[in-house]
């Protein structure tokens, strides 16, 4: 499963429903959450099912829903609403620990079952730091359920949470917390053995510092982003796709390790490279040709 750009979607907008789908993005998240008033809810709950069923095979581009919080009574009603449409995976906000994972996870067999769907087929990507809790649990993560396939976090509900005034510094960093937040996510996904995708970058107009921040990301071992405008889709999937110099560097990585039969170490243009470069160029040999199709 490519995750490398997640657009999200408001779910009562038809209008930008149906501009959606002619992005490129490898996943558009139908949002239930933050982008619907509460008295649109009930209509944005069909409105995504629909969109849901409107699928007459599963195409290249997931789609994905943000349901309300679990702590809220809207989730299993959102989840009700939407699951009958087989949507290929739930966002689920303000996550505590893995342990709201696993109880997503049963509601989720239920509901496949009454609907007739693969068990298992709806898979979950936790934001895991829009809480104080959620800070001190991610490494819950770790086999907590088949279904879970990344990780991702924010940090505007975080600092709502501990009532910041901000979350950035005056030369527009993250503050400390953020960057701990942060960290623990990208960590907690390399443990738990599923991606880590990146918050958003809130400027959608700012396309440089987009490409400057995703670069950065991925350097730092994430996988993905998350997207808040379709303008967005393009720099984030050429951020986080692999280039053709990229792509012959690893090539002649994984020749000199197999013309070294067997070695543990290689030397390559005057640098020693082990075991672990070799396994960094496979991986990215292997998301190019998935890449490639």
């Amino acid at each position: 499963m490519i995750l490398r750009s997640l657009l999200f979607v408001p779910g009562d907008s038809e209008r930008k429903l149906a501009k959606a789908q002619l992005s490129r993005a490898d996943a558009l998240v139908l949002d239930l959450e933050d982008a619907v008033a509460a008295e649109r809810l009930p209509v944005a709950r069909g409105m995504v099912r629909d969109y849901l069923k409107s699928r007459t095979e599963r195409s290249k581009q997931q789609l994905w829903v943000r349901i309300n919080p679990l702590q809220t009574p809207l989730a299993l009603d959102d989840l009700a609403a939407v699951i009958p449409g087989g949507p290929d995976g739930i966002m689920l906000p303000k996550c505590d620990s893995a342990a709201q994972t696993v109880t997503l996870d049963h509601y989720l067999s239920a509901l496949e079952a009454r609907e007739g769907l693969h068990p298992g087929s709806t898979k979950i990507l936790p934001v895991a730091t829009e809480t104080p809790r959620a800070m001190f649990a991610l490494d819950s993560y770790i086999g907590a359920s088949d279904r879970l396939v990344a990780l991702t976090w924010g940090a505007e509900d975080l600092s709502t949470a501990i009532g910041a005034s901000t979350n950035r510094l005056p030369d527009g960093e993250y503050e400390f917390a953020y960057k701990l937040a942060r960290a623990l996510c990208l960590l907690g996904a390399h443990a738990a053995g599923v991606a880590a995708i990146d918050t958003i970058w809130g400027n959608f107009r700012d396309a440089e510092g987009l490409a400057a921040d995703s670069k950065a990301a991925r350097r730092a071992g994430f996988s993905g982003k998350i997207a808040i405008h379709p303008d967005q889709v393009d720099v984030i999937n050429a951020a986080f796709s692999p280039d053709e110099k990229e792509i012959a560097a690893a090539q002649r990585v994984i020749d000199a390790f197999a013309a070294a039969k067997g070695a543990g170490a290689v030397q390559l243009d005057g640098r020693m490279l082990d075991r672990p470069h070799l396994t960094q160029a496979q991986k990215l040999l292997l998301l190019a040709a998935q890449l490639r199709g």
